[in-house]
């Protein structure tokens, strides 16, 4: 019988000089031509990342259950609720971005809503504080609505005015530092803050523009309706639907008498709110084109 012979397996990124070698010593590895190999790392998948969000989260609820008398008095605590909606939010964005980009955005969300608490506490209306919503943002219910037209502008636009020069602080804040999570946010923040300035209803450009003229309302109609066949999602369905249905109900009070009384404005206060209104839109596209990334949800 034939003497059987073994197949030489070739490897054909060694010379001459290393045929004559042994194959498998380390330093092979570390040449150029030769594969890498990434350590193993467990994958769980997306349930291991929301199980390792949430633990935080459930030790807390443990301990209030364990401590009731302590749960009741954090009850009565003003800003809880803001506290808590806030960290949720945090979670929720954590899901799709880093960690702490997730903080920074919502803290830029906070600042710009705490600039309409200032100012109806300034006109002397009562309301809560602010309330988030994850993947739709944050909110302040009135208790009472303003009393004309221009105290809705003056409200409308305090929450760009402050988020605007939240956006600005973090941009201040990567020029000491040079960390680029911080040019991120300042981008994020100065679209938040000119996004929210689409003249539609319920966002704060249409309030502001409600002083102005009723035709702003319409452009603003039309650019929405525009988005969705662009680029169609959820938050632009939502804020359609909410916009036509409270436009529609001021559209059928503006010949009342209470209506002609709260849309009544003086000029200089007209030419006031469309100086403030596109001087942020111009303050704010020229923030975005300074601070522009590709994506600055990636920035480390």
């Amino acid at each position: 019988m034939g003497r059987y012979n073994p197949p030489v397996k070739r490897f054909d990124y060694l010379d001459e000089g290393d045929r004559e070698r042994p194959v498998f010593r380390s330093d092979v590895e570390g040449r150029p031509e030769a594969p890498t190999y990434e350590p193993l790392r467990s994958q769980g998948g997306p349930w291991s990342v929301v199980k390792r969000l949430l633990a935080p989260l459930a030790a807390v609820g443990f301990l209030l259950a364990k401590f009731k008398g302590f749960a009741l008095l954090l009850l009565k605590v003003k800003f809880l609720g803001t506290a808590l909606t806030m960290v949720v939010s945090i979670g929720a964005y954590a899901l799709l971005f880093p960690v702490w980009f997730a903080v920074g955005f919502v803290v830029l969300i906070w600042i710009h809503e705490m600039g309409h608490v200032l100012q109806l506490r300034r006109e002397g209306i009562e309301a809560s504080a602010p309330m988030f919503i994850p993947f739709l943002g944050a909110f302040v219910a009135m208790k009472q609505m303003p009393k004309d037209v221009l105290a809705e502008a003056r409200v409308g636009l305090a929450g760009p005015v402050l988020g605007s020069l939240g956006a600005l602080g973090a941009w201040g804040v990567y020029e000491v530092t040079q960390e680029p999570l911080f040019l991120g946010l300042a981008y994020v923040g100065f679209f938040l803050n000119l996004f929210n300035l689409l003249p539609m209803l319920p966002l704060d450009g249409g309030r502001a523009v409600g002083a102005l003229s009723p035709v702003f309302w319409l452009v603003g109609v039309l650019g929405v309706v525009g988005l969705l066949f662009v680029n169609p999602n959820p938050i632009l369905i939502f804020i359609a639907i909410l916009g036509g249905m409270e436009l529609w109900r001021r559209w059928r009070t503006r010949k009342t008498p209470e209506g002609k009384a709260y849309y009544a404005v003086e000029p200089k206060n007209r030419l006031l709110v469309g100086l403030v209104y596109f001087g942020l839109i111009a303050l704010l596209a020229l923030g975005m084109a300074a601070t522009f990334v590709p994506n600055p949800t990636v920035l480390r």
